[in-house]
């Protein structure tokens, strides 16, 4: 059963102007705590009383009547504002619309075309970070992989590179990157 915990010897007004007392009421909950409110009462009769929703739970009533012993004048000038407004209506959910997709996307992207080498690395982007990491980098790597990156990028020589040594296809790549962007065309993108 509800009771009044304090009836505070103080009036709050409203904006507009009308006053109320207010009061911190409380009662055990449905979920076996203390639950507080403060209900308002106008000093005009024909005004109805206002309430606000749960402000506080607590373990035990002595915990409930030590919270409303607490309350201040600033705190009761808020929850006044928060009893006249109106409840908040939860949303509607909103309609959900089908899946675009009937399955989840793949795990791994698929290779670009049966054959095509692909680039271990983008020389373009390795440059970036200075000359000295691309040339580590592509002195660690293999003949194979760097074929792959003289023809995946399409680097000049090419055609040339299937027959060229280690040495020969780190300095193709170191040549090509050094290149002012204008004058490689689109060369720093692997080809399709």
């Amino acid at each position: 059963m509800a009771e009044v915990l304090v009836e505070f010897d103080t009036t709050v007004s409203g904006t507009d102007g009308t006053r109320w007392i207010p009061r911190a009421c409380g009662r055990v909950g449905a979920d076996g705590l203390w639950e507080g409110w403060i209900e308002f009462l106008a000093l005009r009769e024909s005004t109805e009383p206002v309430r606000t929703p749960r402000e506080t739970g607590q373990s035990n009533r002595d915990a409930l009547m030590y919270w409303a012993q607490g309350l201040t004048q600033i705190y009761l000038e808020a929850a006044l504002l928060r009893a006249l407004e109106p409840p908040h209506r939860r949303p509607s959910p909103p309609s959900v619309s089908p899946p675009r997709f009937d399955t989840p996307a793949p795990r791994f992207a698929p290779d670009r075309e049966p054959g095509v080498p692909q680039p271990v690395l983008n020389p373009f982007e390795v440059y970036r970070q200075g000359e000295n990491v691309l040339w580590r980098q592509l002195s660690a790597l293999s003949r194979a992989r760097l074929l792959d990156i003289v023809t995946g990028y399409g680097l000049p020589n090419a055609a040339a590179a299937h027959d060229s040594s280690r040495e020969t296809l780190v300095a193709t790549i170191m040549s090509a990157v050094r290149r002012p962007p204008g004058s490689r065309g689109s060369a720093d993108s692997p080809k399709p």
